[in-house]
């Protein structure tokens, strides 16, 4: 049952990649006809694809971490999943703000567009809920085996819960239509995948850090 829904993720992670550039010409299509206007800078859509990139830049960081730090099959395979559909997104996102030539950058503090700019203080790298602190980055590279397995497992659920916030904030709050279903798209993906790593944690003899 665990490899069918490994293997399900894998299927996914596929069926992003290939719905691309298909969401990417339709974000142009949307914002750059009759339709709605470009978004502002300090829009939630930008808010959010600014944020969202950095947030996911962090996971593919993570994910290639622990694909050198262990052999086990069903984490290797997750962690690949992982790390090729958030850069894929990423790409996505960082493509959109060119085409509504919008910065990449903001002098607000991280998820100021969900009215949450000082949720986050930033200590030690960990710029938004749900992000890694760069000792515990360290820490990943440290382990191997299941010590790094479990560790990965617990900090990309982590990842995920903050991921999930955020992109809940931008189906409430963005305008873009395409950008609010790839937003759906991801509260419902990395849901799957926490529900998966809370079993394969079990598996392992421990469980979600929170």
């Amino acid at each position: 049952m665990r490899r069918q829904h490994v293997g399900w993720v894998a299927g996914t992670a596929a069926a992003v990649l290939v719905a691309a550039g298909a969401i990417t010409y339709a974000v142009a299509e949307e914002t750059g006809g009759p339709g709605p206007k470009t978004p502002g800078a300090d829009s939630a859509d930008a808010g959010f694809a600014r944020d969202m990139a950095v947030h996911h830049q962090q996971a593919v960081e993570m994910s290639y971490i622990v694909r050198d730090r262990t052999k086990d099959e069903e984490v290797r395979r997750l962690a690949y999943d992982i790390a090729q559909t958030q850069a894929n997104q990423r790409g996505m996102l960082l493509g959109w703000l060119d085409l509504w030539n919008l910065p990449k950058v903001s002098a607000d503090p991280p998820m100021t567009w969900m009215g949450m700019g000082d949720m986050a203080s930033g200590k030690d790298g960990a710029l938004m809920p749900g992000m890694a602190t760069n000792t515990e980055l360290k820490k990943l590279q440290s382990l191997s085996g299941r010590q790094a397995e479990i560790f990965y497992l617990q900090l990309m659920t982590d990842h995920h819960k903050g991921g999930i916030h955020m992109a809940e904030g931008c189906v409430a709050k963005c305008t873009v239509g395409v950008e609010k279903r790839l937003a759906q798209g991801m509260v419902d993906a990395q849901q799957s995948e926490i529900d998966l790593m809370a079993g394969m944690l079990k598996e392992r003899g421990a469980q979600a850090a929170s």
